[in-house]
């Protein structure tokens, strides 16, 4: 195993993360904040560290899916890690397995918080707390391969490590310039917002950290009733953006280079938008009765199946008090997620397609046992390798769900919270049902439950494989066996 070449990426991640810690320090001058003192002390040791980390460059630049899914998973616990410590040095969140939890929360998009009183925080932390969706949002190694070089290997390996969805292919021959064409449509489609935002007089601290939120469809909210206190206009910019960012971006690409006619035939895309546009009617219809009218119910329910379905996880209302039905739909919407190759989480549209198609394939065996029928997905043969994997994936995902279940069960909670509680952190949504709603937090479990979250929240954002490699005996192994090589 190549470990001088992880050492070297996340010394790289951790000189990024150095970086954008300045940010926060800079709006704590703006508002005259002294917790930004403690942003910059842990910028310049984060700093350090990545310099010390990088100094020697690796001999050996070649790397396969092994050493990017370790160097993967390394660098996400490592951002968490530094980007916890200011939270706890300003004594905002005083608790360091809390402020660790809000902070894994942030950079997994997931958006599930311990806090009850988000507005008690500084400027500067506020800033953070939603920049670090952002950062989390299109993946901070696909950022990494958009600004440096790294020659040798196959680089489209860290890129299947982070991206979400079944599989990962190149929009353009090269992956820095893929990386590059990613992040273009990242920063535009964000600072549209920001102005859209702008525009319905909301304020540029307000704009910026609302959009960074949807942006890599997080949902820490900057107020403690999340966006419900803002006008109809900005939650109607905010669903229509959660939904665009819950596509996939290949389709942004088709249409950036004027390829319109593949981008509206995108297979996952038409079922995204067919079951958000369901999802709602049923919704709308079934809270018409106890809201102001058609339009504040069409608002309401449009609003919570973009942030559901996209796992952003924003609320204008307290969907807890809605019915059973609507419950049960969303639950099924925190699953399902968004589309691959989007910032959103879940299982993923695609997977789901794969899932119901072969099924399908698999009835059409009984009836007829002597036909061949090959599975289609977006006009192209799905390969046994994908259908394979996204069946070792389904099957995983529930294992771990269920024994997620189990563990915090001890605590003596409901099962609607545990299971919301679970589906929300291991499909990076934020909120669930009951104990865990909207209205509430995640600050009622214990140490341990909440570290068992951690971990769901880390697995769901870095596709659980990268993540299990780590507790893989076969890889310490192999790294033990290649020390001794190096000594020898």
């Amino acid at each position: 195993m190549n470990t001088s070449m992880i050492r070297y990426i996340v010394g790289y991640i951790l000189k990024i993360e150095a970086l954008f810690m300045l940010l926060p320090c800079l709006v704590a001058v703006i508002y005259q904040e002294q917790e930004g003192f403690y942003y910059l002390l842990i910028a310049v040791l984060c700093g350090l560290f990545g310099i010390l980390m990088t100094i020697c460059k690796p001999k050996n630049h070649v790397f396969y899916l092994k050493e990017g899914c370790v160097a993967t998973s390394l660098s996400w616990m490592a951002l968490s890690l530094f980007g916890c410590i200011p939270f706890v040095l300003t004594r905002e969140i005083p608790s360091f397995t809390n402020a660790l939890f809000e902070t894994i929360s942030g950079f997994t998009t997931t958006g599930a918080s311990i806090l009850s009183d988000v507005e008690a925080l500084s400027h500067c932390s506020l800033f953070w707390r939603s920049f670090t969706h952002w950062i989390g949002g299109m993946g901070v190694l696909v950022f990494l391969l958009a600004i440096i070089p790294l020659s040798g290997g196959s680089h489209i390996n860290l890129m299947r490590a982070e991206s979400p969805g079944p599989s990962v292919g190149k929009l353009v021959p090269k992956v820095r310039s893929t990386a590059r064409i990613l992040y273009l449509i990242y920063l535009s489609l964000t600072l549209l917002e920001i102005l859209l935002l702008l525009a319905g007089k909301m304020s540029l601290f307000d704009s910026l950290t609302t959009s960074f939120g949807t942006a890599g469809t997080g949902g820490f909210g900057i107020k403690n009733d999340s966006l419900a206190g803002y006008s109809t206009y900005i939650q109607w910019v905010v669903t229509i953006f959660m939904i665009l960012f819950g596509v996939n971006f290949n389709a942004f690409y088709l249409i950036l280079f004027r390829k319109f006619k593949k981008a509206l035939h995108m297979e996952e895309v038409k079922y995204y938008f067919l079951i958000i546009l369901a999802a709602i009617a049923i919704i709308t219809f079934e809270i018409l009765d106890t809201s102001a009218g058609v339009l504040d119910a069409l608002t309401h329910a449009s609003f919570q199946v973009a942030s559901i379905i996209t796992t952003t996880g924003f609320s204008t209302v307290d969907f807890n008090m809605w019915s059973q039905a609507c419950k049960t739909i969303l639950v099924m919407l925190m699953f399902v997620g968004a589309c691959a190759g989007s910032t959103g989480g879940g299982i993923k549209v695609s997977r789901f397609v794969i899932l119901i198609k072969t099924v399908t394939k698999e009835l059409n065996s009984y009836i007829h046992p002597k036909s061949i029928k090959k599975i289609n997905f977006e006009k192209k043969m799905v390969e046994h390798e994908v259908v394979r994997a996204t069946n070792v994936y389904f099957i995983t995902y529930m294992l771990i769900f269920s024994a997620s279940v189990f563990l915090i069960a001890f605590e003596g909670r409901d099962l609607v919270t545990n299971f919301t509680a679970v589906a929300a952190t291991i499909n990076n949504i934020g909120p669930g049902l009951e104990m865990v709603g909207p209205s509430q937090n995640f600050g009622i479990f214990t140490p341990f439950s909440k570290y068992v979250l951690m971990f769901d929240m880390l697995a769901g954002r870095l596709e659980l494989f990268p993540l299990l490699l780590l507790f893989h005996p076969a890889l310490w192994k192999d790294f033990i066996a290649g020390r001794k090589r190096k000594k020898h």
